[in-house]
């Protein structure tokens, strides 16, 4: 897929979100259905996440954050309704899920930063929303959860230094009845080069 057609989805994702929130009201509902709608056409017959996989999942993420944030909606709740959609729409993807749900976090608070939202909101949204979906599959909540949470903190150390400290702050705990492990890779992988 080219940048160009990737940034075709961006714009059709953000039109969608905006024309469905303001026909029938409802942000969460909103996303969701067009995040996964979205992604299902898009990833029909994928059998594997890869990077264009990832790239589109980013895109229409970040587009549904967008829509939501010009139609003055909650921006966290795009964040939670985002990673739902994308679990739902890659339900039947053999490997990479896990992958995904990580980068839909990463874009759903990178979104909400760039629009000056909540990011601490968006990353404990985007938790709910990945053990919304994991539990909807009955998959493993606790490694959906912590996928969430290291995307968000990855997006919001792309944000900034106090980002990184709000997310890692509202993560550490138990979100919707599940304990998070903040998996921090990045920073061992700087320790392992290091030694």
């Amino acid at each position: 897929m080219t940048e160009e057609s990737q940034g075709g989805i961006f714009d059709s994702v953000k039109k969608g979100v905006v024309g469905a929130i303001r026909g029938v009201g409802d942000v969460a509902q909103a996303v969701v259905d067009t995040v996964s709608g979205t992604l299902v056409s898009a990833l029909k017959g994928v059998r594997e996440i890869n990077q264009e996989a990832l790239g589109l999942i980013t895109d229409t993420v970040s587009g549904a954050v967008q829509g939501v944030a010009q139609v003055g909606g909650d921006v966290t709740t795009a964040a939670k309704s985002s990673v739902l959609g994308v679990i739902r729409a890659t339900k039947d993807i053999a490997t990479g899920t896990v992958e995904a749900v990580s980068v839909s976090a990463e874009a759903a608070v990178r979104g909400v930063g760039d629009v000056g939202g909540d990011v601490a909101g968006a990353a404990k949204g985007a938790v709910e929303g990945a053990i919304e979906g994991a539990k909807e599959l009955g998959t493993d909540v606790e490694e959906a959860a912590a996928a969430a949470a290291s995307g968000a903190l990855k997006g919001a150390g792309k944000i900034s230094g106090t980002a990184v400290e709000q997310v890692r702050n509202v993560l550490t705990g138990t979100i919707s009845g599940v304990k998070v492990v903040l998996k921090e890779p990045f920073k061992g992988e700087e320790e392992e080069k290091k030694k």
